[in-house]
């Protein structure tokens, strides 16, 4: 590994695309905690230490609870995407968009970009009328209700552009690294408070780390474990020279969606409680307080219920996104390949849809047993630590992608890579 890390310091390329992500990084981080002028940034961590608030700030990255530039994060940005995604499958012309390559995709972004703003635009209303109930805003007029109102909607605007630009000229998915950057950014100072508690167990907190170490491990093997699906070539003569004929093999991955389906989750649930807040009807705040993660320092099991459903059904959605069976069995009969005993064309296809579903189902029981386990261990055991199961996948989920690219990268110019 260090001598991975030396490698892809030693290659100008790389080197500068490890840095640009680094320098994109640190200028969040410094969003993520310079405080709007106006605003009683200590009220507003008070509102924001527990419940649905809490898990906001945490992938804020603190921010929230600074009532910084960057208080919205990117989740705005993320359910654009959600809808725009959902809406391909309704409206024909998103989804004849969604066809035309990249131009196609290039169009349906520039939306959710403007979707985006819409989103920002509303939830930062929310925040700012949610937040003058509990008096974080001293001076509520329209001068500075307007100040803050275009400050938040900004802020969520440039972390959408910051992450575009790691995705151009860094190394990994940009959205991915500043959410990664934001979990990770809480650890040092929770492990500080953790150690200065009085009265912890510290027999239960090893125990703890043990069960950390363990799931870490477990996240790594069901996010490297594939199903290899062998494909033979038939042997083509072209003139005097023979093609084809060889044997290789389509690597399905348990996971093949990633954190996505952990992140998509967030966001639903998320959703009540930002219409809550820009809508003060009793019935809404009754829904939004439903799923709540925690009840009387509890896990709310209607939120661990809806939780767990919502992450196995995006891991379906989004490893139908990322993978078609239809698409894959055209190709391989294009080319002259099959998978033997499997006849080409629909029965291929049939073939890999079968395969798929079942290896998808117990990776996404998988994400969301590791989302809900060290949440229930942390409130069992009364540790005030947030980073939880959810945060861990997608930490280390993050992580396992970008020493992919990396590795790639290194791969292409002979050196050896992170993951040999």
């Amino acid at each position: 590994m260090f001598r991975a890390i030396i490698n892809a310091f030693r290659i100008k390329e790389i080197r500068n695309r490890i840095l640009f992500t680094i320098g994109i990084l640190a200028i969040y981080r410094f969003g993520a905690n310079l405080t709007i002028p106006g605003v009683d940034a200590a009220k507003v961590l008070e509102q924001v230490e527990t419940g649905i608030m809490g898990m906001m700030d945490l992938f804020s990255g603190g921010a929230l609870g600074n009532f910084a530039v960057f208080s919205l994060g990117i989740m705005p940005y993320i359910t654009a995407t959600i809808v725009m995604q959902l809406l391909q499958v309704v409206i024909p012309r998103l989804e004849q968009l969604a066809k035309e390559g990249e131009l196609g995709r290039r169009k349906i972004n520039q939306i959710s970009r403007y979707f985006t703003v819409v989103l920002a635009l509303m939830q930062s209303v929310a925040f700012v009328f949610t937040f003058r109930n509990y008096g974080a805003i001293p001076d509520f007029d329209f001068l500075h209700v307007s100040m803050i109102v275009i400050t938040l909607t900004a802020g969520t605007t440039v972390i959408m552009w910051l992450g575009e630009l790691i995705n151009v000229h860094g190394i990994g998915n940009g959205i991915s690294l500043i959410i990664f950057a934001s979990i990770i950014s809480r650890i040092p100072g929770q492990l500080i408070s953790l150690f200065r508690l009085k009265g912890t167990n510290y027999f239960f907190l090893a125990i703890f780390a043990i069960l950390t170490i363990g799931i870490i491990i477990s996240i790594i093997l069901i996010q490297q474990g594939e199903r290899k699906i062998p494909v033979q070539y038939a042997k083509r003569i072209i003139g005097r020279k023979v093609f084809g004929g060889q044997s290789t093999y389509i690597p399905l991955k348990v996971n093949q969606s990633g954190v996505m389906p952990i992140i998509l989750a967030i966001s639903v649930v998320l959703f009540p409680t930002t219409i809550a807040q820009f809508i003060p009807v009793n019935w809404i705040k009754s829904v939004a307080n439903a799923f709540n993660p925690t009840v009387e320092g509890q896990i709310n099991p209607i939120y661990a219920v809806t939780y767990t459903i919502l992450i196995i059904v995006f891991a379906y959605f989004y490893t139908a996104i990322t993978f078609n069976p239809i698409d894959t069995a055209d190709s391989l009969r294009r080319y002259g390949g099959f998978i033997p005993g499997i006849r080409p064309g629909k029965n291929t296809s049939d073939y890999l849809t079968n395969i798929l579903n079942r290896i998808t189902l117990p990776g996404a029981i998988f994400l969301a047993i590791i989302a809900l386990l060290p949440e229930i261990l942390i409130n069992y055991m009364r540790l005030p630590f947030r980073f939880g199961g959810t945060s861990l996948i997608i930490a280390v989920g993050v992580a396992l992608d970008t020493m992919r690219q990396l590795e790639s990268q290194l791969t292409m110019r002979d050196y050896e890579g992170f993951l040999k």
